[in-house]
């Protein structure tokens, strides 16, 4: 990563926050009975994430999220010891919880996400009014994660337009009809991972399904495949694409690591970065980073010899189905 003075801070915002709780077994077998030490907690959800990322890497960054209820208080408590400037905004629904069992024997995390509470009316416009109020002192917009019940598809395509009306870029990581009208909106950088992509678009391979993103107005494209590294596509040449991986996967944490490389997408366009190749190399780095760490919002100090490490080919064409490029299995880091 060139390293070059950030203009502005990135603006996070996590419209379903989730209070992080992270168990770690040496074996998960189910329906059995496991004993497990006392869970690592932490506030998360995807743009907490980043934001945490960002943080500890020394990029000035606004968490923006609703909170409420115990767990809501236990997020303001957490975000308090960690330094991480934020702006929550308070509801009456308690904020909910992820459940991630960490299996260290087979090398894999199974997650278990309550479905975030729904905001009324007045905590719409609140968490409206606090990203008017940030955006104009940002160098990087980051919508991240699901939506809570009820929420309009258009949330954060509505982000990606206010971001532009101040001309600033817009990293959008959703699913579904979300994804989709955040394309058509112009995100700067869409971050999916295969199986959401394959989701919104209806098609199994990974850059067709982004170069649809592209069709809809997206800027930039970045996917996660799992061990088989990351994908780029961009407007500026829809034909080509970009693959990042590196010569062996790493074991560890999966959970989080696309967060991971949603921050390194953020901290490079925030300090004025779009070449293509280095925004995909150090998301792909950051991205492996992750799995070395214990839990979601931190990124190993390895992350620069990594990206040294990283074989990034051009091809055209598509590549099948997610699973194709290094013929490993697909398994979102995300």
């Amino acid at each position: 990563m060139t390293e070059a003075p950030p203009a502005g801070r990135v603006l996070t915002v996590t419209p379903n926050p989730a209070l992080d709780e992270t168990y770690t077994v040496a074996g998960l077998v189910p329906g059995a009975t496991h004993r497990v030490g006392t869970p690592f907690v932490r506030a998360g959800g995807k743009g907490l994430n980043v934001a945490r990322v960002l943080h500890q890497q020394d990029v000035p960054v606004l968490a923006l999220a609703p909170v409420g209820g115990p767990a809501g208080g236990q997020y303001r408590t957490d975000l308090a010891a960690s330094g991480i400037p934020a702006a929550l905004v308070p509801i009456a629904a308690p904020t909910r919880r992820s459940l991630a069992f960490h299996d260290s024997a087979a090398g894999d995390t199974t997650l278990f996400n309550e479905t975030g509470p729904p905001l009324d009316g007045a905590e719409w416009a609140a968490l409206q009014a606090q990203i008017d109020a940030a955006v104009p002192g940002a160098g990087c917009v980051v919508g991240s994660g699901s939506l809570p019940l009820g929420a309009p598809d258009e949330f954060y395509a509505g982000l990606v337009r206010r971001a532009g009306r101040t001309g600033i870029p817009a990293i959008i990581d959703a699913s579904g009809p979300a994804l989709l009208r955040a394309a058509e909106a112009g995100a700067d950088a869409l971050k999916p991972n295969a199986a959401e992509l394959s989701e919104a678009t209806g098609t199994r391979d990974p850059v067709e399904g982004a170069r649809l993103l592209i069709g809809l107005g997206a800027r930039r494209v970045f996917v996660s495949c799992g061990e088989d590294g990351m994908l780029a596509v961009t407007a500026e040449d829809p034909d080509g694409h970009l693959h990042a991986a590196l010569p062996r996967p790493l074991r560890g944490n999966a959970t989080g690591a696309g967060d991971a490389a949603v921050a390194a997408l953020a901290a490079l366009l925030v300090s004025g970065h779009r070449d293509t190749e280095e925004l995909l190399r150090t998301a792909t780095a950051w991205s492996a980073a992750a799995v070395l760490m214990p839990a979601a919002g931190e990124i190993h100090e390895d992350h620069r010899r990594l990206a040294e490490t990283l074989v990034v080919t051009r091809r055209t064409g598509g590549v099948g189905t997610p699973g194709t490029p290094a013929g490993r299995k697909d398994t979102p880091w995300d």
